[in-house]
Order: structure tokens, then sequence, then C-alpha cells
């Protein structure tokens, strides 16, 4: 693992990702998205495509086109609906359509612009796109600057289960701008805790301490705080997916609380509950059940509960029922053989991947649901 860097922004901050010819870097700091430096390392080309939500546009699309128009000839902007409910099909056809419409070749830059949702489309319509185009990410949500931008996971949902369809496609960079988490809603901040959340159990206990000490000013929106969360979380992302590209084994571990957070996305229909909601109650879940297992003290469930908590994150699930559930849950990326594997943490700053019996699941669904 990497050490802990110190606690202090750093204006702009670059981080790299290891993957030899496909390494990229990831820029943090404040004032990026409309700072043509930002873009420097970018190959040029004639076309470009701004990819964003009718939420985001209004506030930041235009600003980005006028930087990139510095670079590239002709820049289009394709806006998708807003919502998780819109990680689909029909949304992915969307864009392309566009991207034909303005004969989009090969060399065209797609440019996300957008949360999680925005992020993963993008990535899928780019590795897709007569057959792979290069494309940028740019967070604007706390969640995904610190989890869905990094990696190169890239999908759309299926109503049977979520991110089913999609592919391993890694962005040429990743740009996060600290300044557009001024515009983020309260409920989304929470959900991107979540993920910051989690790193400290499967990763960096002195992490979760400062996670601890520091959320009231993560809350509060405390720029030092937010750069040093979102640094660290991208550190730890990119040591992980680095030696694990393709979730073979180790990366597997940043699904901590995912596989009941899936569950609770597609049990309730995706957008009723965000993303970092879901995950934020699948943590409490994944702890109790690390207990249940003999592997962590009830104290530990304790801890995540009240952290989460306190993050402004449900840590109750919806009334689904434990056979619907686990039904859901049958259908996760991790599964093998027919047999649902959950993430659970061994010790504290270490995660692993292992099966479950089902009526010791669905206790830890009844304890911590309805």
């Amino acid at each position: 693992m990497p050490s802990p860097v110190s606690f202090a922004l750093i204006a702009v901050h670059s981080l790299k990702l290891s993957l030899g010819d496909r390494s990229y870097a990831i820029l943090i700091g404040a004032g990026l998205l409309a700072d043509q430096e930002s873009y420097a390392t970018l190959p040029s080309a004639p076309l470009a495509a701004i990819v964003t939500n009718d939420v985001v546009a209004p506030l930041y699309a235009q600003r980005l086109e006028s930087v990139l128009k510095q670079r590239h000839r002709e820049v289009v902007q394709i806006i998708l609906p807003d919502g998780e409910a819109h990680k689909d099909w029909a949304s992915l056809d969307r864009i392309f359509d566009v991207l034909l419409a303005h004969g989009c070749d090969r060399k065209t830059v797609l440019y996300a612009l957008g949360g999680g949702v925005v992020g993963d489309m993008t990535g899928f319509a780019a590795a897709c796109y007569m057959r792979g185009v290069p494309f940028v990410q740019i967070p604007t949500t706390l969640l995904a600057q610190v989890d869905s931008s990094v990696g190169g996971k890239t999908a759309i949902n299926h109503p049977r289960g979520k991110n089913m369809i999609g592919a391993f496609y890694q962005p040429l960079l990743v740009v996060c701008d600290l300044d557009v988490l001024d515009t983020l809603p309260e409920r989304e901040l929470s959900a991107g805790l979540a993920e910051v959340i989690k790193y400290g159990p499967i990763a960096d206990p002195a992490f979760l301490d400062w996670i601890e000490t520091n959320l009231d000013a993560l809350r509060a929106r405390d720029k030092d705080a937010l750069a040093y969360a979102v640094r660290r979380s991208c550190e730890i992302k990119a040591w992980v997916v680095g030696q694990d590209e393709k979730e073979a084994g180790l990366r597997a571990i940043l699904n901590f609380g995912h596989t009941f957070g899936h569950a609770i996305e597609a049990g309730l229909g995706y957008g009723e509950w965000l993303h970092g909601e879901a995950v934020g109650c699948g943590m409490v879940m994944a702890s109790e059940l690390s207990a249940r297992l003999g592997l962590m003290p009830p104290a530990f469930v304790d801890r995540m509960r009240r952290l989460i908590e306190r993050a402004g994150l449900p840590v109750r699930g919806p009334a689904l029922g434990a056979e619907r559930y686990l039904e859901l849950m049958s259908v996760d990326k991790k599964n093998e053989g027919g047999e649902i594997r959950f993430v659970v943490i061994e010790a504290l700053g270490r995660a692993g991947v292992r099966p479950a019996p089902d009526t010791l699941v669905a206790q830890v669904i009844e304890a911590h649901s309805g």
C-alpha cells in the first residue's frame, strides 16, 4: 500500500494510475475544469463531444466548451436526462446518434462531464464507438471523483442487474475540480462520502480514523478536507487497479457493501436510492456479515453504523424480504458457479471475498432492513 500523504491542500496534485501504455494522470485541485493547462497532455483532434446531463449542463457545459474550443475545431454537447434510471440502452443510443450525425471519427475525444452515471455511459460509448475512441473523465460529484471516474469500469444497467453490460476501458485523463462540489446537493455529497468511507476498512485504518475526525469538515465542504479525502481515495483505488485492472482478484475488495447495495438499487428501482446511499447501507450489512462470520468484533459493526449515519446515509435497508435480496444478489459479477460471494472485512484494513450461507445472510438482512 502507498503510505498516506500529509494533510494539506495542494492547488493541483497529479496522481498516476500505472497500466503500462494505458497509464494516465488523475488531477486534483481547484479551478481545473476551465483551465487550459488541465488538458495540455491530450492528443489534438478536430472534433470533441461533451457528454453531460440536464442538471450539470447549465452549470458547467458552456464553461468546458469554451476551453475545449481552444483545442478542437468543433465541440458538440450531448445532454442526457439525469439519474440512474436513465443509465440504459436508450441513453447510450442517444450518444451514438449525435456522434454519427456530426461525423465523429476515431480521433474524436469524448469528455464525460457529470457524475457516475454520465461517466459510466460515456466510457462505455467510447469503448464501443468505432471500436474505441479516446475519452476524458471530468467528474462533478464527490462519488465520481473518489471512485467511479477512476479505473476504467464502464457500463449500463439492465432491469435484472446493475452494471451488467459494459467494458473495461480506461480514460486518457481524470480531472477532479474541487470547485464543482460547491454546487453539489447535500444528498449527493453524503452519497459520495459512502465511497470515501469504504477505503478505510478495506485498505487504510488510519484513513478511517481521519474520516471519523474530519467528517463534519467534509460535510461542510471544507476544501482542505475534501482535497485530502479525494486524493487519498484516488491513491488507494489507483494502487488496487494498477495491480488488478479487470477484477480478477484484488480489485473486488473495492466492492465492499456493493453486493447488498446493488440489490437495494435493483429491488427498489434504479434511482429511488442514490448509489452511495445503497452502498452506505450495504456496508453496514457487510460489516454485520463480517462479524457473524467471526472475522470482526461486534464493536466494528457499531463503529461503521455510527459513521455511516453521521455521514447522512441510511443504515437500514428497505423491507424487500430476505428471499428477494438473495434473488437480486444472485446476479452479481463476483459470483462463481451460482454461489453468492461477498466482500468482507477480515481485519481492519484488509478485505477478502468469500461465500456465506444463505441462512446467515438472511439473518443479516433481517437485522438491518425493514
